[in-house]
């Protein structure tokens, strides 16, 4: 169970960092220099983390299966 919360956090201490999402959006929007960019930004970061936590669950649930076998 510790392994499973370094690894969120560490998925979570390194999203914010993690701000190379797709170059013409983002640049599109950025032009603008408005608050909307942010949030596109942030929406994109968001889109893009809810296939690895739903993965992350999948695998957990899995390993606990298997685990109590």
């Amino acid at each position: 169970m510790k392994k499973f919360l370094i690894v969120i956090f560490l998925f979570f201490a390194f999203q914010m960092s993690v701000y190379s999402q797709c170059a013409v959006c983002k640049a599109t929007v950025e032009s603008n220099h408005d608050k909307p960019s942010k949030g596109l930004n942030n929406g994109i970061v968001y889109l893009a983390a809810m296939p690895f936590i739903f993965i992350g669950v999948i695998g957990y649930r899995w390993w606990k299966s298997q685990k109590d076998n």
